[in-house]
């Protein structure tokens, strides 16, 4: 029986090293395409590896995932205009949604019999639903059980105070073995203000922010444009509506844009920009989703986004001059992030605070992107290290350090 197992790696039965992903995905798609490009990482660097991403994006069918990477989609939920939550689909309310996926991700735990979990961001899991399973791997399994946090989480007070509610801090210092910021201590601590222990804090691990690569797959469109990006989609509208207000307003404007609105955008707010794109006689294109967004910012003079985590490290990877645009609501993750990355010569911030959103704004930081300096102009040693500390360290804890021959 699986719960009679207490050892790690092919000792314990596995007829390979199995790696488990928990994505915790309720709204948007950052989570699920940071387990990704993790995954596909620690797979590269020995065939022998496997790995699965327990997730509950809605759109996590619409990705492609490399060999010996799957996904077990969990039953969604969607956040409500007050701020709780309900079943996505199912017609079930909140409790007996969350009890369903706890049972599935334990159960996909016992089967699937990791090495290593990898845990994204959220301690405890979505209103506590990780915790049979952390049960089970820390007492029966004893897994390797790693906490991956992006750079930035919140501003300290509202973290601390946010973790506090969840019984995070608790669940960390309980559960996890190591703890992977993708990020480096020297632009910021996405930790500060939690009252975590020094044991804990001896086993937290800056790697640098996450490598992506130009996709085999695709084509890189052969033309003369700046690509925007509100990410995911579902809280962009502000920024998508200031940028065709920006070529609405300059009829000389350029580069031309191509324009992703996220899958998360509504069909009503969608519609109402289609008809103002309609207008601009193809300066601006649009399309609705593209899981190759590699290759669309690999083509691209410059970048216009909201500055969340993955279009970020996309940005370094790709050596894009950017524009930040960040969402100060309901959380300041992308502000911090955008603001230090301008300080350090990385980026330009349109701020709200400072010089307003305004369209006059916009058309010249429009105008000047193909001439920004690009990231790599500022040198910040180790910046995009990330997938090769998280493979290389993947490899020490599932006793393949050696067979790879890895320094």
């Amino acid at each position: 029986m699986a719960d009679d197992k207490n050892v790690t790696g092919q000792a314990a039965g596995n007829s390979s090293p199995r790696v488990l992903f928990y994505s915790h995905d309720t709204f948007g798609l950052g989570h699920l395409r940071r387990s990704r490009t993790l995954a596909s990482a620690i797979t590269a660097a020995d065939q022998s590896i496997s790995a699965i991403i327990l997730t509950g994006s809605p759109v996590a069918g619409r990705f492609a995932f490399p060999d010996r990477v799957d996904h077990i989609r969990l039953p969604g939920v969607t956040k409500n205009p007050d701020g709780s939550y309900a079943s996505e689909t199912l017609g079930l309310d909140i409790d007996e949604t969350t009890e369903l996926r706890a049972g599935l991700i334990k159960s996909a735990a016992m089967h699937f019999n990791p090495d290593i979990l990898i845990v994204d961001k959220e301690p405890t899991g979505f209103r506590g639903e990780l915790i049979p399973a952390l049960d089970w791997l820390k007492n029966k399994r004893k897994a390797h059980i790693v906490l991956g946090l992006r750079d930035v989480l919140d501003e300290p007070e509202v973290l601390a105070a946010e973790w506090e509610r969840k019984g995070a801090i608790e669940a960390a210092e309980k559960y996890y073995d190591e703890a992977w910021v993708y990020g480096l201590r020297s632009i910021y601590d996405p930790t500060a203000g939690l009252d975590l222990s020094a044991a804990f804090r001896s086993r937290m691990k800056y790697t640098g922010y996450l490598r992506r690569e130009v996709l085999e797959e695709g084509e890189i469109p052969d033309e003369n444009y700046i690509l925007i990006t509100p990410g995911g989609g579902g809280d962009g509208a502000s920024m998508v509506d200031l940028v065709l207000s920006a070529y609405e307003r300059d009829p000389t404007l350029g580069p031309n844009a191509k324009l992703v609105y996220g899958p998360f955008l509504s069909g009503e707010q969608r519609a109402e920009f289609e008809t103002r794109v309609a207008a601009l006689d193809g300066r601006v294109q649009t399309t609705g989703f593209d899981s190759r967004m590699e290759n669309l910012i690999t083509g691209a003079q410059g970048i216009v986004s909201m500055g969340g985590y993955n279009t970020f490290c996309e940005m370094l990877s790709f050596d894009k001059p950017a524009v930040i645009v960040p969402r100060t609501k309901p959380r300041l993750e992308q502000y911090i992030r955008a603001h230090r990355a301008e300080e350090l010569g990385l980026v330009r911030v349109l701020d709200e605070f400072r010089e307003g959103l305004t369209v006059v704004a916009m058309i010249e930081a429009i105008r000047a992107l193909p001439h920004q300096k690009k990231p790599s102009t500022a040198f910040v040693p180790g910046l995009l290290d990330g997938l090769d500390f998280v493979s290389h360290r993947s490899l020490e804890m599932l006793g393949l350090k050696d067979a790879q021959g890895v320094a």
